[in-house]
């Protein structure tokens, strides 16, 4: 699998980008509809979040106690997203190789839906995290990034701006016009 990504990423190493793009792949495909998330760069949009202080849970509080929370309360993890991806990615790869015999990356487009269908419904026994913690934070990130402002690193293109009717945001000169 060759990199064709220009971008400098900050924290995902090789073979965490190729499990990312793989697996927004199966996320948001490409079809007949357009270009899908990996078009849409939406690994080096993760990459980018990652870096930033929501990766390291730099404005949240650390401490615990860590009681299990409900739907309602929203994130509720001691873990920082950073070791969420991290861990998450590592065990994954473990997982398919231990049913497998190879990593996420290199399975079969059917294979990489089970496994993402599994981790979903929390039927991976990773050994750090809930499956489904980190199933439903890359697949809120991959929506985040296939519809964010590019701006972010995602959304290349405006490709997911472009699937849903949405022009785009207004240029910022707006002392251009009329104001002298």
């Amino acid at each position: 699998m060759s990199d064709a990504s220009p971008h400098a990423y900050s924290i995902l190493t090789l073979p965490e980008i190729h499990f990312l793009d793989a697996a927004v792949s199966r996320l948001i495909p490409n079809d007949d509809l357009g270009p899908g998330a990996k078009e849409a760069d939406v690994t080096y949009y993760i990459d980018r979040q990652l870096a930033s202080v929501w990766g390291t849970h730099g404005r949240n509080y650390r401490q615990g106690p860590w009681l299990e929370g409900t739907p309602q309360q929203g994130f509720q993890s001691r873990l920082t997203p950073q070791e969420i991806y991290h861990a998450g990615i590592r065990e994954t790869n473990a997982y398919c190789t231990q049913h497998y015999g190879k990593h996420f990356e290199f399975l079969k487009a059917g294979q990489q839906e089970e496994v993402l269908k599994a981790l979903e419904a929390d039927k991976v026994d990773l050994p750090s995290l809930s499956s489904k913690l980190f199933f439903d934070l890359l697949w809120r990130n991959t929506e985040e990034g296939f519809f964010a402002d590019p701006m972010y690193g995602g959304n290349k293109d405006k490709v997911g701006w472009k699937l849903v009717g949405f022009p785009g945001v207004a240029g910022g000169d707006y002392n251009a016009h009329g104001e002298k």
